[in-house]
């Protein structure tokens, strides 16, 4: 899965199914590892998004005005 290309929302709902999955106590070894991969890298990429909105919010809030900025973390659309 291409991180990258994922909203914040979708990044964010497909963690949450990663955990929901490493709660579950049902999985074996290898696939536990996968997943705890594939959810450390989401959980990143989450992360990163949310930085790019504070860093948004801040030079908006400096500036005095809304005017347009550049997209956050919009997938393939950024």
């Amino acid at each position: 899965m291409e991180v990258e290309k994922l909203s914040f929302e979708q990044a964010l709902g497909r963690l949450e199914e990663v955990v929901r999955e490493l709660e579950s106590n049902q999985l074996l070894l290898d696939r536990a590892l996968e997943l705890f991969a594939e959810g450390i890298t989401l959980s990143k990429y989450c992360n990163s998004c949310l930085e790019q909105a504070e860093q948004k919010i801040s030079m908006l809030m400096a500036d005095g005005e809304l005017k347009e900025a550049p997209s956050v973390c919009q997938g393939g659309n950024r």
